[in-house]
C-alpha cells in the first residue's frame, strides 16, 4: 500500500507550514531517512525525512505556500507497486512524533489533518469521503477554503469545488478572488477577528479598517505565519496575565570594567578566518547570568502560574528575545545560573545566529523560566516588555548612558542602566518582583559575584 507523506507538527503553536524546498522530485526513488523536503513553520526551518524507501507519487505539497499541520503532501509506493492502474487500498498513513525525532533537526510525516487543497484522487488512490457534517444545505469545503472565504467575504455555496466529492478547495477561492468575485457575507459563519480581542468587545473588521483610509493609499501585506503567532500570543498575554512593573536604576561601570578586563584576558584560537579570541563578552551576556542568579538567589520568583498549582522551577533557564526579519523569537539559555559568562556568550551568538536563519529546533526555543529583552543598542532609554507565557517574569533593559548622580552628597557621573521587570502578578506579587529586581542589581553593581 502506498504510505502517505504528511506535514508534521514540529512546533506546539504550530497550526500550518510551509515547505520551503523539495529535496526530491516527482518519480524520484528515496530510501528511508532520506531529506524529502524542508519545512518552514512559524519559528524555525526543519528537514523532514522519508518515512518509507520507495517511489515518490503525487507529491501535492507546493513550496511557499501554507499547508495545515497534518495534510497530506506525497505519497511512497514500494519498488515495483502497481501505480495508476486500479490498486484499490486504501493509503496507509505514517504516525510521527510532534517534534524531531533524532536530535538533528529532522522529524518524518506525522497524521492527524487534512490537506489544504487535494487534488482529484489518481486511479488506484480512492478519494477522500466527504467530511462530517457537510451534509446537504452546508457548502463542502476544507478548513483552509472556509476560512479564506470567509476573509475574502466570499459566499461557499455560490462557488463550485474541483475538490474530490465537489469540495471547495484553496484554488477554488483563489480563481474566485483572481476573477474579482463580488464579495457577499458568508453563509457558513459570522465574521470574527482574526485575532481573539477583549471579552465583551469585538476587534474591527478588515473592511472597517480599511474603510478608512483612501483607496489605492496603501499596499496589503499578508501574515505570514510567525506575524500571526507573535500576534495571538500578545493578546493572550496582555489579556490573561495582570502585568505589574517595577523599574531600577543600575549602575554599570564596575560591570563595564570587569567586561573589558576578562576579553583582554581570553585566549586565542584557531579558526577558518584565522586566529580569533575565545570568547568577547557583551553586556548582554552578563546580563542573563545576573537575570538566572537573581533567580536562584530568590527562588519563589522562578515560577509559572497554572490554575489548579504554582509551577516552581529547580533551574534558571533565560529566553532572550532575538530580532528576525518578520518578528521575534526567544532562544533559551538553559540553566545559565550555572553556565560560565564565556559559555553563555558562546552560545548565545551560535543560537541567535541559527535563530536568524530560523535553524532552531523546537526545544531550543520553547520553555524557559524568565525571558530577557535588550533594545539598549537602539539607544531606548526605558520600556516595558510583555511576558511570553508560560514565563512570569521578563526583564526589558534599557541603554546604559552617563548620568550626574548624588553620592555621599557629590555629583558623580556614572555610567547608568534603566531596567523594568514585568511580572505575572498572580505568581510574582510587587514585593517578590522588588526582591528579585534587588538582586539583578547586586550582582550588575557588584559583577565579581558572577564569577564566583
Amino acid at each position: 500500500m502506498p504510505i502517505e507523506v504528511i506535514l508534521p507538527k514540529v512546533d506546539m503553536d504550530m497550526a500550518t507550514g510551509q515547505i520551503s524546498r523539495w529535496f526530491a522530485e516527482e518519480g524520484a526513488t528515496v530510501k528511508k531517512g532520506d531529506v524529502l523536503f524542508e519545512i518552514e513553520t512559524d519559528k524555525a526551518a526543519m528537514e523532514i525525512d522519508a518515512p518509507a524507501s520507495g517511489v515518490l507519487r503525487d507529491v501535492t505539497g507546493r513550496e511557499g505556500v501554507d499547508i495545515p499541520v497534518g495534510a497530506a503532501v506525497a505519497w511512497i509506493y514500494a519498488d515495483g507497486e502497481a501505480y495508476g492502474t486500479g490498486v484499490s487500498a486504501e493509503p496507509m498513513k505514517i504516525e510521527a512524533p510532534t517534534s524531531p525525532s533524532d536530535g538533528g533537526g529532522r522529524a518524518a510525516g506525522a497524521g492527524g489533518g487534512e490537506p489544504a487543497a487535494a487534488p482529484p484522487a489518481p486511479a488506484g488512490r480512492p478519494a477522500d469521503p466527504p467530511h462530517k457534517g457537510e451534509g446537504e444545505g452546508r457548502a463542502r469545503a476544507t478548513p483552509l477554503a472556509r476560512r479564506l472565504a470567509r476573509e475574502a467575504g466570499l459566499n461557499l455555496s455560490a462557488l463550485s469545488g474541483t475538490g474530490p466529492y465537489g469540495r471547495v478547495v484553496k484554488a477554488d477561492i483563489d480563481a474566485a478572488i483572481a476573477k474579482g468575485a463580488t464579495k457577499e457575507a458568508s453563509a457558513e459563519a459570522p465574521e470574527a477577528p482574526a485575532v481573539a480581542s477583549t471579552p465583551g468587545v469585538k476587534a474591527m473588521s478588515d473592511d472597517q479598517v480599511l474603510r478608512l483610509f483612501e483607496p489605492g493609499s496603501y499596499d496589503l501585506v499578508p501574515h505570514d505565519n510567525m506575524r500571526k503567532t507573535i500576534a495571538r500570543r500578545l493578546v493572550e498575554a496582555k489579556t490573561t496575565i495582570p502585568h505589574f512593573y517595577l523599574t531600577l536604576d543600575c549602575e554599570l561601570d564596575a560591570l563595564l570594567a570587569l567586561r573589558t578586563q576578562i576579553n583582554a584576558a581570553a585566549p586565542v584560537k584557531k579558526t577558518d578566518k584565522g586566529d580569533a579570541p575565545a570568547y568577547k563578552l557583551s553586556v548582554n551576556d552578563m546580563v542573563i547570568k545576573a537575570m538566572a542568579m537573581a533567580l536562584k538567589a530568590v527562588p519563589d520568583a522562578n515560577a509559572s502560574w497554572t490554575e489548579s498549582a504554582m509551577v516552581k522551577h529547580k533551574h534558571a533557564d533565560v529566553g532572550v528575545a532575538v530580532s528576525i526579519p518578520g518578528g521575534l523569537i526567544t532562544p533559551i539559555i538553559r540553566h545559565a545560573d550555572e553556565k560560565t559568562l564565556s559559555v553563555i556568550s558562546n552560545e548565545m551568538k551560535d543560537l541567535a545566529s541559527r535563530a536568524r536563519s530560523r535553524k532552531l529546533k523546537p526545544e531550543e526555543y520553547q520553555g524557559g523560566t524568565t525571558a530577557v529583552s535588550n533594545l539598549g543598542m537602539f539607544g531606548i532609554k526605558d520600556f516595558a516588555a510583555v511576558i511570553n507565557p508560560p514565563h512570569a517574569t521578563i526583564l526589558a533593559v534599557g541603554a546604559g548612558k552617563e548620568r550626574a548622580v548624588v553620592k555621599n552628597g557629590e555629583i558623580k557621573i556614572a555610567t547608568v542602566m534603566l531596567v523594568t521587570l514585568s511580572t505575572d502578578h498572580r505568581a510574582v506579587d510587587g514585593a517578590l518582583g522588588a526582591e528579585l529586581l534587588v538582586a539583578f542589581k547586586r550582582l550588575i553593581e557588584n559583577p565579581m559575584g558572577m564569577l564566583v
